[in-house]
């Protein structure tokens, strides 16, 4: 069949996509061979396809491929995460659009919607990710909510209960009015806002004065139950043991003493709102404040908000700042930079709330972890990221896992009394029973008695346990799945979910398998547009990721992406690489097609251009994947990609094919042939974890293959020994046919015409690749020489001189013209450069490199001039 004259990604990737699943490449089961796992990091399962997916999946399916190119039972299990917050408003949302408000459904009916929305819009990520060439083992695909996963979570949580890991407890916790659930402090970010510092007055009790307290939150002041001094500062040593009003209200409240009120900070008052601030808070418990919470869940004002009831805190804070100003108990307003906390998924302004939650005991599970990263028996890559995991760990506190939402798993806290421990926790509501009526000494006590949290877990609390539950090693710990997949190799992730998860995932391991739950850690950066901002629907920057793919092919895409990934560093997406990456698609094509375009003679010699051609390539293969190998052992993804493009590219397509095409309309000799069809496949081999689509495809069109003999599944090529010093004859041969070129290009001389070249050999250099400096060159005399040629234009490779004879070739005053112009400007920038290497004060006081520099430009000039002139005097 012929050979397509355009590559056509769409048709090759439909195809090949659809060839692997057919024969179940991607599905790895136990056997005998050494197991390479990864475990994908599970998106959002309603989530869709964007620019930080593509690049994390593409380096995930990179390290897959070539691990199941040598040998290894590659296994990539990929999965979903129920995503409780994200889910669940999207769920409200669209029930709300309906006309029903969640309050109005029980807990079933709700998650039966949820469940609806989940199985229709669930899992089109997964879908999307085959358009990219993701070789995922589909079968092994998780969700956190399946029946076993959910096992596994409830397990987990009765184990560290038991264990007095969990506990409850009346805490100030992060809450967030949007979602109305509480957050974990790492999902939390704190943004540098622009506000104002606004200066009220309290008048103290049974006097005329007025106590000045500055705050960034004037609502609050409807909460406060005191008013702080520092017993140290003399301004206020008169109001020990007096009272102030609160503005508004009018409440009478304490002024106490504490060393914790800084004197520098606005008045050197502080106004004191336990209900509404975690340091109030503290402050409250030692001077056993009372507690007066002023908002609703959704941050509106209650009761205690008086006339602002049911009103937002933001439009309350305009509000209260205007009714004080008329009231006289505002002093000034001043502007103020403050650092606010905002929801990693609503973006809500957080609200400190206190509130009974579910929390789990962390500095014990820290430390094996912590161990394990400092220890290097888990390697973070790049490991710039070290000190910040090392800060997290060792400063980690009591993680809340209770969320206020019914999507995700629910608390297996099951309450049987009205008082606030009467409580059990069990895996099963027939567990919870008879631990319930073991607890309360009352046998007769029902099911229908008990009553379970309403709260749902933290959604972090089913992925931290996912590189074991998707092996089901939390419910059956020594099936022989989690034996041999476990620990898995590499995980590549954000590094902003370096906590939330990757932390945790290592916590887990080593609580439930006394070991690491993976060897490395592959810290991907962001993915930026070209002005370096972030990518984000807002900024309208963010490219369809299956539009790239439909315009440049997956592979187009793929390198794209990877062409400027290093590890840990931000991407500066450039839809140009794209560009660039399907053109290499392209490259490679037109290559194969030009070889299999040529007619093969079984009976003529191998000729001595090919023979050396093929000695050099076979080296330099060899010499490139000793470099690639020692990029991916350093996780240097993008760097192994360059140097394969570089080998492909340049010495392949640019030199090798070019070294050993026969002439135009001539055979190529069968053993050359078979060496070029050799050395594509092993060029195949190496780029195929890059580029699965364009070769499977040429790879399968060199000759008819079985299943069995398909690349996905071929051996990677050996590392061998190989000669250096073909490599460095052949990188001085290139100089000297690019020299030759240039010639030619300068004075118009067509490769049809036969030029002759002398070589004045002051190198010693071996003759090794004269044939093919005769061939590349259309050189048909090659002689060496012992001194110049007059009448010849030369050029300088090191320290050869190479000699071209252009008498009747060119205009030989017109090129004499020329090389004294190009001589002329060559010695005045020398004098320029020389006067600055002559300046005392610039050798002493530059760097040291760029000093380094303009000797380096001298001696290039004085080598240059060296060379026209003997040109000139070669033309005379």
């Amino acid at each position: 069949m012929a050979i397509a004259a355009q590559y056509n990604a769409k048709r090759v990737e439909d195809k090949w996509y659809g060839y692997w699943m057919k024969n179940n490449y991607f599905h790895s089961e136990v056997d005998e061979r050494e197991p390479y796992t990864i475990v994908i990091p599970p998106p959002n399962v309603t989530g869709v396809l964007h620019m930080g997916h593509m690049l994390n999946n593409t380096i995930q399916d990179v390290l897959v491929r070539r691990a199941r190119l040598k040998g290894y039972n590659a296994c990539w299990v990929p999965g979903t995460d129920h995503a409780s917050i994200a889910t669940e408003a999207k769920v409200v949302a669209k029930l709300k659009n309906e006309g029903i408000d969640k309050k109005d459904l029980s807990r079933d009916e709700f998650l039966q919607h949820a469940w609806d929305w989940t199985h229709k819009h669930g899992g089109i990520i997964l879908q999307q990710l085959k358009k990219l060439g993701a070789s995922c083992d589909w079968e092994r695909t998780k969700f956190t909510m399946d029946e076993d996963m959910s096992a596994s979570v409830i397990k987990v949580f009765v184990d560290l209960y038991e264990k007095g890991l969990i506990y409850r407890g009346y805490r100030m916790v992060n809450w967030d009015p949007q979602a109305k659930t509480t957050l974990s402090d790492e999902e939390v970010i704190y943004e540098e806002r622009n506000g104002k510092l606004y200066y009220l007055k309290y008048k103290i009790e049974g006097s005329d004065e007025f106590l000045t307290i500055a705050t960034t939150r004037p609502e609050t002041i409807l909460g406060d139950t005191a008013i702080c001094i520092n017993p140290n500062d003399e301004r206020f040593q008169h109001l020990k043991g007096k009272k102030a009003i609160v503005p508004i209200c009018n409440r009478t409240i304490p002024i106490i003493e504490d060393e914790y009120v800084d004197m520098e900070f606005g008045t050197g008052c502080l106004k004191v709102t336990p209900a509404h601030d975690e340091n109030d808070k503290n402050l409250g418990d030692k001077h056993n404040l009372d507690v007066v919470d002023i908002f609703n869940d959704d941050a509106t004002l209650n009761h205690y908000g008086l006339h602002y009831e049911g009103k937002d805190r933001f439009v309350v804070r305009a509000e209260i700042v205007e009714e004080l100003e008329l009231s006289g108990f505002l002093a000034k307003v001043e502007d103020h930079v403050n650092k606010v906390g905002t929801s990693e998924r609503t973006g809500a302004v957080i609200e400190p709330k206190l509130s009974d939650q579910w929390f789990l005991k962390m500095k014990e599970l820290a430390k094996p972890a912590l161990d394990a990263v400092l220890g290097d028996d888990i390697n973070l890559v790049p490991d710039k990221f070290l000190n910040t995991y090392r800060h997290w760990m060792e400063n980690v506190r009591d993680w809340n896992i209770s969320r206020q939402l019914w999507w995700g798993h629910q608390i297996p806290a099951y309450y049987y009394g009205e008082g606030k421990n009467d409580f059990v926790v069990a895996e099963t509501s027939q567990e919870a029973l008879e631990k319930a009526r073991k607890a309360s000494g009352n046998e007769s006590l029902e099911a229908t008695d008990l009553t379970q949290d309403k709260d749902a877990l933290d959604t972090w609390f089913s992925s931290w346990l996912w590189p074991m539950s998707v092996f089901n090693g939390i419910l059956e710990p020594e099936n022989e799945e989690i034996k041999y997949y476990y620990p898995t190799n590499d995980l590549v992730t954000a590094p902003e979910i370096l906590f939330f998860w990757v932390a945790r995932m290592i916590m887990a391991g080593y609580e439930y398998r006394g070991e690491k739950p993976f060897k490395n850690v592959y810290l991907t950066g962001i993915v930026r547009d070209k002005q370096r901002r972030k990518m984000s629907k807002s900024l309208g920057n963010s490219p369809d990721p299956l539009g790239l793919i439909e315009q440049y092919g997956a592979d187009g895409v793929r390198v794209g992406m990877l062409l400027s990934s290093p590890a840990g560093n931000d991407l500066m997406f450039d839809e140009d690489l794209c560009k660039q990456g399907s053109a290499f698609s392209n490259k490679i094509w037109n290559a194969f097609r030009l070889v299999k375009g040529w007619d093969v003679d079984e009976d003529i010699a191998q000729p001595e251009t090919a023979r050396i051609a093929v000695e050099w390539y076979s080296s330099r293969f060899q010499n490139t994947l000793r470099e690639i190998e020692d990029h991916y052992s350093k996780y240097r993804i993008s760097d192994a990609l360059m140097a394969t493009y570089k080998l492909v590219w340049d010495d392949y397509c640019s030199w090798f094919l070019e070294m050993v095409k026969p002439g135009y309309g001539e055979p190529i000799d069968v053993k050359t042939y078979k060496a070029v069809i050799a050395i594509l496949e092993d060029n195949l081999k190496i780029l195929h974890p890059f580029m699965p689509f364009v070769t499977e495809e040429i790879w399968q069109e060199i000759t008819e293959r079985t299943p069995e003999e398909a690349l996905i599944i071929a051996k990677w090529p050996e590392e061998k020994s190989f000669d250096e010093t073909i490599i460095k004859e052949f990188a001085h041969a290139a100089e000297v046919i690019a020299g030759v070129r240039k010639i030619r290009k300068d004075k118009n001389i067509s490769f049809k015409n036969e030029i002759d070249l002398s070589v004045l050999n002051n190198e010693n250099t071996s003759k090794t690749f004269d044939p093919v400096i005769s061939k590349m060159g259309n050189i048909p005399n090659l002689e060496y020489v012992t001194g110049s040629v007059d009448g010849a234009l030369s050029f300088r490779v090191r320290s050869n001189e190479y000699f071209i004879p252009i008498v009747g070739a060119i205009d030989v005053e017109a090129e004499k013209k020329k090389i004294e112009e190009e001589l002329s400007y060559t010695e005045g920038f020398l004098k320029s450069v020389e006067k600055k290497l002559s300046n005392e004060r610039f050798v002493n006081n530059a760097p040291e490199k760029v000093v380094a520099i303009e000797k380096a430009k001298k001696a290039d000039a004085e080598a240059k001039i060296e060379a026209l002139k003997a040109s000139l005097k070669n033309l005379n």
